[in-house]
């Protein structure tokens, strides 16, 4: 079955930091483009960052400095680090795997920042 389950969502203070985890089952994870995707309340879905097959990484201008995307292809698994939280980063995060025409989507979970 193929699937990407996220997790690492939570409430944090603004300035604070959360690591998001999307682990991936029921394909070749390595040959995919990994997304991280996000959609706040009312919003439309933006995409945050990106990590190709070969490591290259893209960032939208918003959270460059501030997010890192990584990868482990041994435990299938694509990374968001983010720090300096900002209560605007508040909202749904999302996995997105790309491979040829084939695209995978996780269920999401949800980052708040607040004080």
């Amino acid at each position: 079955q193929v699937q990407l389950v996220e997790s690492g969502g939570g409430l944090v203070q603004p300035g604070g930091s959360l690591r998001l985890s999307c682990a991936a089952s029921g394909f070749t994870f390595s040959n995919y483009r990994m997304s991280w995707y996000r959609q706040a309340p009312g919003k439309e879905r933006e995409l945050v960052a990106t990590i190709t097959s070969a490591g290259g990484t893209n960032y939208v201008d918003s959270v460059k400095g501030r997010f890192t995307v990584s990868r482990d292809n041994t435990k299938n698994t694509v990374y968001l680090q983010m720090s300096s939280l900002k209560p605007e980063d508040t909202a749904r995060y999302y996995c997105n795997a790309v491979y040829s025409y084939i695209e995978v989507w996780g269920q999401g979970t949800l980052v708040t920042v607040s004080s």
